[in-house]
This record gives C-alpha cells, sequence and structure tokens, in this order.
C-alpha cells in the first residue's frame, strides 16, 4: 500500500478558555450576538452585509494559521500567546469569536465547518458540521453505525464517507446525510472495485472531484480522479494519471467550470500540476522544479502554485526554489505573481482562495484570491499581522561607546527577522583596517554565535580581534560598519545599513601607535626621532621588537627633554611630551596616523619649562584614572601637574608635592608596580642606587624604599607598562652602546622587579642613540 497525504487538516484542542462566551455542549454551539471588536490600531470597522469585505484590511493574530474559509467570514487559531482554541473572524467588520471543542478541523470552501476527534484525521468516525454564520446547532453525524470513516463535509448536513470492504482491498464512497434524528446514505456509483484511499476536494455547484488509487486495465496501481454529480450521487467523467502517480506524498486536486487540476510528481525529486480542459479533454503539464510541500489552487483556467514557507523560516523552502505564490494561465500561459511567499491556502467560497502569506507592498496576512475585473487573478488583503513582509533593519543596539577591555564586547543589530545571509565589514576610519565577515543566521541554530536574543544580531568583539589585524590591533577611536542581509528565502529585497561607533579602552603608558604594546622613542645622533613597537618573546622572557623601526622625523635635537606621559588626552593612545632649547613644553598626541608616516601637529603646552631639571610622565598620582606629570626644580623641590585630560590645556597648575629630590639624577614614573591603586615612582640618586616612591594616591608619596645598586650603569630607565602581559607593570633600561635589559614586574612593593633580560628591541637597529623614551 503507498501512504496518502490528504488536504490538510487542523486539529484544535478543545481545552481553551474563550474570550467570549461560547458554549458548545450536548450538541450546540452557541454564537453570542456581539463579538469582540477589533483593535483600536486597526481602521474602524463599516457595517457591511454578510460575506462583504470591510474597507480596509483588519487585525489577524501574528503567528495565527488559517483553518478554513468560508461565506462571510474564516476560521484561525489564535496566534502566538493567544492560547489554545480557534477564531472566527466575520469579512464584514473583522469582530472575531472564540471557539472551543473542535477537533480535527476540515475546510468545505464555505461557512461550514466540518470537525472530527480521533486518534487520526483519517479515522473520523463522528464528525460535527457547524455552521460558522448562523451559529446554530452543529448537526452531528455518527459514521460508526455504517463501519464508514469520514472523507469530506459537502453541505450543511451532508458529508462523504467511506467504507472498507471485507477483503480489505477495496472501498465504496457513500454520501450520507442527517436530516432530523434520521440517518440517509447513499452509494456513489462509477466508483471501480479495488478504488482505495478515497479523498474528495470539497464541494462546488454541486459537485466533488474523487481521487483514488486503483490498477488499470494493465494492473499498474495509478491514481484516478472522477467527476461526481452529488444530486445524482454518480460519476460523471474519470481521469487516470501519469505512471509516476506511484509517488503519492503532496497530493493535491482541484477544479473548476474549465479545467481540472492534480499534482504529480515527474521523479523522487520534482513534482508537476497536471490539468485537463474540461471541454476539449486536452492535458498539459507545469513542471515545478521542485519536490518540496505544495500550495496549490486552480481559479477558472488560472493554476496557483507555490512552495508553502513560514517567512521566518531558513532557506528557501528546503532548496532553491522560488517561494512565491504564482499563477499561470492555461490558456495563454501568461504567469502573474500574486504574494512573495505563502504559508498555506485553502478552497473559498465561490470559487476563490483564501492565503496566509505577504506581499513586500502590503506586508503580512490574509489574502482573498479572486479573478479581477480582467479575467486574472488577483490577491487582495482582507487581514494583516502589521508584520513586514521584506526584511527590515530595525536598528543598532551597538553602544556608540565600545570598550575594548570589558568582556563580552558585541557590536549587535536588530532585524525584522534572522533567516538571511549577513555580509559584515568593519573599518577604524583612522587606519583604514578593515574586518569582513559573512554570516549566516538560521532560526533553529540555538546557540548561534550571531544570535543574541529576539531578532538580534551580533558578533563579539572577541571575534573580531581573532581573525582580523584591525581587531589584534585593538585601535581605539571611530569605527565605521556597513552590512547587507540577503533573505535566505529570496523573500523580498537585501537590506543595507551602515553606522559607526567609537572604541576606547585602557590605554597602557607607552602604547603610542595604540596596539596595545608598548612603543620605544629613541633618537639618535643626527636628531633623528625613531618609533620602535615591542613585543614579549615568552622563550626569551624579554622584550623585541615587533616589525622594524620606523623614522618618526628629524630636527629632534632642537628638543633637550622628551618624555612619554601616557594618555593624557584620553584617546587610548599614550602622548609624549618634548621641551624646546627655549624652555617651552610641546605636546605630541599618540596614535593619530599611527605613527607609520608622521605625528600630529604639535600643541603648545607653554613656557619656564627650563627651570627643571627632570620631569615624567605616566603614573596616575592623584587617583583619577589618568596619568600625571611631575618635575624637579633646580632647588630640589617637586611639582605635580594634574593631567585634565585637555589636548588644549593638558594639565593643571602646579602643585608642590615634595623637596630635596635634587638628590637625583633620574626619575622615572613607573605605573602601579606596588600593588596599591595609584601610580609609583622611582628614583635614581647619584651613587646608582634606584629607589621607590609609592603613591598614596593624594599626589604625596610613602616612605621610600631602597630597590639596589648599580642602575648608574643605564643612560635611561623607562617606565614601559605592562610588556609581558602579566598584569604588572615593567622596566625597560637602556646603556652607553645599546645594551638594554627587561625588568618585569612582580608586584612586591619590597621587590617591584625580577632579574633582567637582555632586551634586543632596539639592537637590531645598529644604531646607539642618545636617548630613549
Amino acid at each position: 500500500m503507498h501512504s496518502v497525504r490528504r488536504p490538510a487538516r487542523r486539529r484544535v484542542s478543545a481545552a481553551i478558555t474563550t474570550v467570549l462566551a461560547v458554549t458548545l455542549g450536548a450538541g450546540t454551539l452557541s454564537v453570542p450576538g456581539t463579538a469582540t471588536a477589533a483593535p483600536a490600531s486597526v481602521p474602524s470597522a463599516v457595517t457591511a452585509e454578510a460575506g462583504a469585505e470591510a474597507e480596509a484590511p483588519f487585525a489577524f493574530p501574528v503567528g495565527a494559521a488559517l483553518l478554513a474559509a468560508g461565506d462571510t467570514g474564516f476560521l484561525s487559531t489564535k496566534g502566538q500567546n493567544g492560547g489554545i482554541g480557534a477564531l472566527w473572524t466575520r469579512y464584514a467588520d473583522g469582530s472575531t469569536t472564540a471557539v472551543d471543542d473542535m477537533g480535527y478541523i476540515y475546510p468545505t470552501g464555505s461557512d461550514v465547518v466540518a470537525s472530527g476527534d480521533a486518534s487520526s484525521p483519517y479515522s473520523v468516525k463522528i464528525v460535527k458540521l457547524y455552521d460558522m454564520a448562523t451559529g446554530g446547532a452543529p448537526v452531528a453525524i455518527d459514521l460508526a453505525a455504517l463501519n464508514a470513516t469520514f472523507v469530506q463535509a459537502v453541505s450543511r448536513n451532508s458529508v462523504l464517507a467511506k467504507v472498507v470492504k471485507a477483503d480489505r482491498s477495496s472501498e465504496e464512497l457513500l454520501l450520507v446525510s442527517r436530516t432530523g434524528n434520521a440517518v440517509t446514505q447513499t452509494k456513489i456509483t462509477g466508483i471501480p472495485v479495488g478504488a482505495m484511499h478515497i479523498g474528495s476536494t470539497p464541494a462546488r455547484d454541486g459537485s466533488v472531484l474523487v481521487d483514488y488509487y486503483a490498477n488499470n486495465a494493465t494492473g499498474a496501481l495509478r491514481s484516478h480522479y472522477a467527476m461526481v454529480d452529488l444530486a445524482t450521487a454518480s460519476v460523471v467523467s474519470t481521469h487516470e494519471s501519469a505512471p509516476s502517480a506511484s509517488y503519492v506524498n503532496n497530493r493535491f486536486s482541484s477544479f473548476s467550470a474549465t479545467h481540472l487540476a492534480w499534482s504529480d510528481w515527474i521523479d523522487y525529486h520534482d513534482q508537476e500540476i497536471v490539468t485537463l480542459d474540461r471541454a476539449t479533454g486536452v492535458e498539459s503539464r507545469i513542471n515545478l522544479g521542485y519536490g518540496e510541500a505544495l500550495a496549490a489552487g486552480l481559479l477558472g483556467s488560472w493554476a496557483m502554485y507555490g512552495v508553502p514557507t513560514a517567512l521566518g523560516g531558513d532557506g528557501r523552502g528546503g532548496s532553491s526554489a522560488d517561494v512565491a505564490f504564482r499563477a499561470k494561465s492555461l490558456t495563454s500561459g501568461e504567469s502573474v505573481k500574486l504574494l512573495d511567499y505563502v504559508s498555506e491556502v485553502l478552497p473559498g467560497s465561490d470559487g476563490t482562495l483564501l492565503a496566509r502569506g505577504g506581499t513586500v507592498e502590503k506586508g503580512v496576512g490574509v489574502y482573498r484570491i479572486s479573478l479581477g475585473a480582467d479575467g486574472r487573478p488577483v490577491a487582495d488583503m482582507v487581514a494583516s499581522t502589521g508584520e513586514p513582509t521584506q526584511l527590515v533593519y530595525l536598528g543598532s543596539l551597538s553602544p556608540r561607546t565600545l570598550d575594548l577591555d570589558a568582556p563580552g564586547s558585541f557590536l549587535q543589530w536588530k532585524l525584522s527577522r534572522i533567516n538571511a545571509d549577513i555580509d559584515l565589514t568593519v573599518t577604524h576610519r583612522r587606519t583604514g583596517k578593515t574586518f569582513s565577515k559573512e554570516m549566516s543566521l538560521y532560526t533553529e541554530s540555538a546557540g548561534s554565535p550571531y544570535l543574541c536574543g529576539d531578532n538580534t544580531v551580533c558578533i563579539s568583539w572577541t571575534e573580531i580581534a581573532a581573525e582580523s589585524e584591525m581587531g589584534k590591533d585593538a585601535h581605539i577611536g571611530a569605527y565605521d560598519w556597513t552590512f547587507k542581509a540577503t533573505p535566505q528565502n529570496g523573500v523580498g529585497p537585501a537590506v543595507e545599513a551602515s553606522g559607526s561607533f567609537t572604541a576606547v579602552k585602557t590605554s597602557a603608558p607607552h602604547d603610542i601607535k595604540d596596539n596595545g604594546t608598548p612603543d620605544l622613542l629613541a633618537r639618535d645622533g643626527q636628531g633623528v626621532l625613531w618609533r620602535t613597537d615591542t613585543a614579549y618573546d615568552a622563550g626569551r622572557k624579554s622584550l623585541v621588537a615587533n616589525g622594524g623601526r620606523v623614522r618618526v622625523g628629524g630636527g629632534w635635537q632642537a628638543y633637550d627633554r622628551i618624555e612619554a606621559v601616557g594618555d593624557i588626552v584620553s584617546r587610548g593612545s599614550a602622548d609624549f611630551v618634548a621641551r624646546d632649547r627655549d624652555g617651552v613644553l610641546w605636546l605630541y598626541t599618540g596614535a593619530d596616523v599611527s605613527l607609520d608616516v608622521t605625528l600630529a601637529p604639535r600643541t603648545r603646552i607653554g613656557g619656564g619649562w627650563n627651570t627643571y631639571t627632570r620631569f615624567t610622565g605616566g603614573s596616575d598620582l592623584t587617583g583619577d584614572g589618568r596619568p600625571d606629570l611631575v618635575a624637579t626644580d633646580k632647588a630640589g623641590d617637586l611639582w605635580l601637574y594634574k593631567s585634565t585630560g585637555s589636548a588644549t590645556a593638558p594639565f593643571a597648575a602646579r602643585k608642590k608635592i615634595g623637596y630635596g629630590w635634587g638628590i637625583y639624577n633620574q626619575i622615572t614614573a613607573v605605573g602601579n608596580i606596588g600593588g596599591n591603586a595609584t601610580g609609583d615612582l622611582v628614583a635614581r640618586d647619584k651613587y646608582g642606587v634606584l629607589w621607590t616612591y609609592l603613591g598614596k594616591g593624594d599626589g604625596t608619596f610613602a616612605p621610600r624604599t631602597k630597590i639596589g645598586g648599580g642602575w648608574g650603569a643605564y643612560t635611561d630607565t623607562v617606565g614601559i607598562g605592562d610588556g609581558n602581559k602579566d598584569g604588572r607593570p615593567d622596566l625597560y633600561a637602556y646603556g652607553p652602546g645599546g645594551a638594554a635589559y627587561f625588568y618585569p614586574g612582580t608586584g612586591n612593593y619590597k621587590a617591584p622587579f625580577g632579574a633582567r633580560v637582555a632586551s634586543g628591541a632596539l639592537l637590531g637597529d645598529g644604531v646607539s642613540y642618545n636617548g630613549t623614551y
């Protein structure tokens, strides 16, 4: 035997709380005189005769499915979060009545809805016929006494039923009617012996198209179709399908005044719609080019077909098939697109169809498909869910300022649906570096890294960093993003969006290039300033060059002091200052052009700085999160210049915070080497002994602690920040002849640095510098 798929039958659970007072008990359906009003957002309903449409589409529950279509209204599920049960909606004004206690529902193309309750929709023995227009008592027909099962309702009190013969190799078709308490049966003549799996279309103009399986004259099993006149209970014509009819999935049949139509299979992968001109007997075939489930219908001489799909479903109905619902003329061959997608199609009254689907122009809802004045099919919206059919970009959920240091940083966007393929590009505006990603989104992809909530697309900065140079560098500043989202089901056009955000991060004291690693500045004997990006070599346990040195520019012999001072203008990269021979201090901000060619123009801080013998910056001495600068004058007094964060006036008025610092010939800001919350200093005396000054966070220091001697061998000590990425600041020391060492931080204020390790960060240049910063 072959499995047979009959026209769609829906089951609605009996256990619901009705919106209105609907009683279905003791065989009675009581429909109240008033019904639920349409929501306020829906256009006002107009008074209309039964069967007329409202002037504008009324509301249809989001997520609801069609169950049956009639003359004056249609039956549907309640939709998302609407509870179990069904709603009868009137075309006249959009008012609804909640319906309870229906089992399997069988559409009839009229206001009569058949309902049967059984373990299977194909074994219903007690069927109830509800007239939804009048709300009268249902007509219950018990087929068990006839040893029959339900096939199709054909009137207010009549059904087709089939009886399996005793040898179980043949079925008879009966017309069963109930008048009062009397139940009568009439055998449909003309159905051959051996017919099995009998099914039927809804009745129209007193006829039905019956389908069944039977052996033909050669003994081959074929699908057959028979036009039955219900008035005479007899077959008036029969038609045999092609040999491929053994593939019976997705079975469809229909008829109009001019044509018959049914579905057939070409092979296991493709199916077709077969049509027959009732006047000439000529068959024609429409090759659909797909084997998916079929939504189909017939209006006059127009065949309609499409792949039923959910708007938010994945892919194109499981293949590359076009999911649009189309009509094709069986006389001229003209094709008309009716809907951009369809989820279900039901027979309606007067030869019309009712479809759940959508168009890009009008959105998602219920559409009545009928023949227009010119004889061509048209789709008119009856009810709207308010949802767009096309993919819509609903905005960015990404923060305007993205903290690159924060765990779980995401870029996020909202779409109307997420069955889309997204081509994303993120560009760092200053450097031009880009990150590109193709992301395929699927609604069933639970746990997908690109889904972050309801219809929200996201990508983590961690992934961007792992897959791109731009992400690894983790530059701060302005970023631009663009994406193109293409619907996977082909419904509607692709949507493009763009925007920007600003990235911030905690700056490293010496990260001038803004890529997360310390940079070293060095001036050669000709006054040329060079920048070298560094990296930590875990094997050598030391600092090495990360690429070749970059020429910053010449003429830097004009300055007698150069100091890296940390990010004093709050841009995410370290800055540095330089004092000229006239005592004017100048500010150079880092990362403006990645320092690969030149620097941004310098900014004048002020004059009179030649009063100081030493100055250094990079440690937050005041606890406000910004690095400060300290300077010792010729009298040995120590002065604090609190950072303001302003590029035009980076320091507040000076404040004296100590004296006796004239004993030191070098001071260096090293960040938090002692484990406190604020920055510290180290100072070297004339004997080469290095001392620690732990900051208290108010611009003052705890008593000094001796680190050790021998530091007089170095011309420069540089607080480079965390070079080895262990969370503790480190120190770089440079001496005559290019000898240089890396001192890893320990976090212990009594012994803040571990054993030195030779560093080749600058040795590869083959140049001895007269100053490193």
